[in-house]
């Protein structure tokens, strides 16, 4: 049996629902035996895998969580040696006796069963992720978090196995059989995917820029899990009441009744751009190129006339208001976010229960049949498929708020990292980007048009975007496009272009844009000095490189 050697990343996947999230082992390197014996340990399921993965992208997710995971591992050669000259057999009813760290904790793959007791507290997700499978079948749980089916998960599970399961006893659940993601909703062709479960894409750069208002069927799509199927006619949103208040429980009839208001928002994913972080240090998130960005009209209640109902007022002490969607893990914990409650009273601030999208009801990978839209605020606080709503004196202890979407100084690593002291992302800062032409292109000597678009976060509006065809020792003012806004409500973003004229001596063009809002904010010239463990947060000017032919 050959010999599978692997460096261990230093970064580890922090997903927080899955398997694989949190612990950071000591790098080190592995020379590990594949000594499955088993056809189980082969991957099956290619529509598990992310076809559009770079190798930076499974740089974090396999590195991250499986070489991480890897790291952590000790070097099991007897018992593997063991395994391959008389494996023993275990029923069922064995493996579920081994469920917890006295009787040791046991899990099976297939017809394969792992002894996993000592990495319990050196898993990256936690001990408690783990032990959710523990004395029963892994399939459920990998087909959550999809990323784990991997040929180096399965031979660094390997190192663990300790027999095979009695072949008179059931076979166990398969991924297909487990999918939560079958019921997903169908989704366009022309999504740029980043992972297929859950599912989350982008449209490419030459169609986000075609209209002011994204189409639905390639608006982004980010979802941390499965996509919940509503059924209207049941559906109901809990709102908790103040004290001395009343709590309510609210129809989609119940909402319609609220006064309707609709707002231009663009929603932008905290992750936006990562892959340009990427190029200068690995960093742990999906590979989102330019396209985590779009805007549409939303329609719905104004959330301060709901928490008006519901008895809250303005209050002179901190307080949040949470969200709770539908959508859950295999734990049931949902997805959870929150904004501060000034923010969501304030009719200013056009907060809504968003029942409609581009004058249709909500597609269900943006929420149906109610999500939270929150103008000028990171994606990640727009919770979809919305199911509970309540008034707390601290922010939301989901781990999406909690452990996920802040930003760090790029001296902090994941030995380092501390969470607690880093607040949460509400507001973005000021955002463009080139959409055409794309980086590697070819395109003529003359007239050349440079389209784009350019946002900033808390309505700030964007006043000028500087456009550069010489890596930016010249610039040129871009002409923009799109609706005007109010000062201080400017949700939406701009699209800009701009027509340049192409010497035919001209062999390459160093195209660059940088925008600037109404605070005269404006984006940094270079990625390195705002690169983060979790690439968030990545709005330098961007580039893109152009050959030029006569």
């Amino acid at each position: 049996m050959g010999r599978v050697c692997h460096d261990a990343a230093a970064a580890v996947q922090n997903r927080g629902g899955g398997i694989s999230a949190g612990h950071q082992p000591t790098p080190s390197r592995l020379c590990l035996p594949a000594c499955s014996t088993n056809d189980s340990f082969k991957p099956q399921h290619p529509s598990l895998t992310f076809p559009e993965e770079n190798s930076r992208t499974r740089g974090w997710k396999a590195l991250g969580a499986l070489l991480g995971l890897g790291a952590a591992l000790a070097y099991h050669g007897r018992r593997c040696r063991a395994a391959q000259e008389s494996p023993r057999v275990y029923t069922r009813e064995e493996v579920r006796s081994h469920n917890n760290l006295e009787t040791g904790v046991w899990v099976t793959l297939g017809s394969e069963v792992f002894d996993v007791t000592k990495f319990v507290d050196l898993h990256p997700g936690g001990s408690s992720k783990l032990m959710l499978a523990a004395g029963g079948p892994i399939e459920p749980f990998w087909a959550l978090y999809a990323f784990h089916n991997q040929p180096h998960i399965r031979e660094l599970l390997a190192e663990y196995k300790i027999g095979e399961l009695n072949p008179e006893d059931n076979v166990s659940p398969t991924l297909e059989a487990s999918d939560p993601y079958a019921n997903d909703p169908s989704r366009h062709p022309a999504l740029r995917i980043n992972s297929q479960r859950p599912f989350n894409a982008e449209p490419p750069p030459e169609l986000l820029t075609e209209n002011y208002i994204t189409p639905n069927p390639i608006f982004f799509t980010r979802n941390h899990l499965p996509v919940p199927d509503v059924d209207p006619e049941t559906y109901r949103l809990h709102i908790v009441g103040a004290p001395g208040g009343q709590s309510l429980s609210l129809s989609l009839d119940d909402l319609y009744k609220f006064p309707k208001h609709e707002v231009t928002a663009t929603l932008q994913c905290a992750g936006n751009r990562r892959a340009e972080m990427n190029q200068v240090k690995v960093v742990k998130g999906l590979e989102w190129r330019t396209g985590a960005i779009s805007t549409a009209r939303w329609a719905g209640a104004r959330l301060c006339d709901v928490l008006a109902q519901a008895g809250h007022r303005p209050r002179e002490t901190e307080a949040h208001v949470c969200f709770e969607g539908l959508d859950s893990d295999p734990t049931g914990t949902a997805y959870g976010a929150s904004i501060p409650l000034a923010r969501a009273l304030d009719p200013e601030a056009e907060v809504l229960l968003a029942y409609e999208m581009n004058g249709q009801p909500l597609p269900r990978d943006h929420g149906y049949p109610v999500r939270v839209v929150v103008p000028g605020v990171v994606g990640a606080r727009q919770v979809k498929w919305l199911g509970r709503v309540s008034v707390e004196s601290e922010e939301s202890h989901s781990h999406w708020q909690r452990r996920d979407y802040k930003g760090f100084s790029p001296s902090v690593d994941w030995d380092t990292v501390d969470f607690d002291q880093a607040p949460s992302i509400q507001e973005l800062p000021v955002q463009s980007a080139i959409t055409e032409p794309q980086d590697g292109a070819t395109v003529e000597s003359g007239e050349v048009t440079i389209k784009g678009y350019a946002w900033s976060g808390g309505g700030r509006a964007v006043i000028r975007v500087d456009v550069s065809i010489d890596g930016g020792l010249t610039w040129q003012e871009a002409q923009l496009e799109g609706e005007e806004q109010c000062p201080r409500k400017a949700w939406a973003w701009r699209i800009w272009h701009l027509t340049v004229q192409v010497p035919a001596e001209q062999k390459e063009l160093d195209v660059v844009c940088k925008a600037v809002d109404d605070s005269y904010n404006v984006q940094p010239d270079s990625v390195a000095p705002i690169w983060n463990l979790r690439g968030v947060l990545s709005n330098a000017w961007h580039r893109v490189r152009v050959h030029v032919v006569p």
